[in-house]
């Protein structure tokens, strides 16, 4: 007989950390992770303290979780956006990312509270492991296949990724201007690429 967590219990772990992070997302979107506390989030979740406790050190680490399903999120809709040849993947790629963080929720959680939560150095830490790379990737690929000129692709990612991030932040103040903002980064993208 071996000792350890039955399939039950671990189930059941995994659904309370899911409904956590699923309600802590919820209201961290609508009214901003200042604004929300844990017994809040714990009775939304139909979960007590101590499990919450049980699957996060607090709220931060709580905060955190819900700041890498965001990413996943972001980053499920970049790749499913990003079809055809590869500049057209690039550039579907891209404007998915900008479309995305658009959406309030998403905004909020991920460049409003995140740097403010997790601090400037995490956040950019969290930010360079996941959209960050991703976009550095794709830019390393386009220049092995000649659409980008060889250059070092880190400032360039950094240079694409604030620029993008900047927008996004600025379409919060003016949602109307996303048609004009999303050709503007495609004019963009396109005065990179070889000729």
């Amino acid at each position: 007989m071996s000792i350890g967590r039955s399939p039950v219990r671990a189930e059941q772990k995994e659904r309370t950390r899911l409904a956590l992070i699923a309600e802590a997302r919820r209201l961290f979107a609508a009214r901003g992770y200042a604004d929300v506390g844990l017994s809040e989030i714990t009775a939304a979740a139909g979960v007590t303290k101590g499990a919450l406790y049980h699957q996060f050190d607090g709220k931060v680490a709580l905060f955190r979780a819900v700041l890498e399903a965001v990413h996943r999120e972001i980053a499920d809709r970049v790749v499913a956006a990003a079809e055809g040849d590869p500049w057209a993947a690039f550039v579907a790629g891209c404007q998915a990312f900008l479309t995305a963080t658009t959406d309030p929720a998403l905004q909020r959680i991920l460049l409003v509270d995140g740097p403010a939560v997790l601090g400037w150095a995490e956040w950019r830490a969290f930010d360079e492991a996941t959209s960050a790379f991703h976009l550095e990737e794709a830019l390393t690929g386009l220049m092995r296949l000649g659409l980008l000129p060889e250059r070092p692709a880190a400032p360039l990612t950094r240079l694409l990724s604030g620029a993008m991030n900047e927008a996004a932040l600025w379409l919060a103040t003016e949602p109307s201007a996303l048609d004009d903002t999303r050709r503007a980064l495609t004019e963009l993208l396109e005065s990179l690429r070889c000729r």
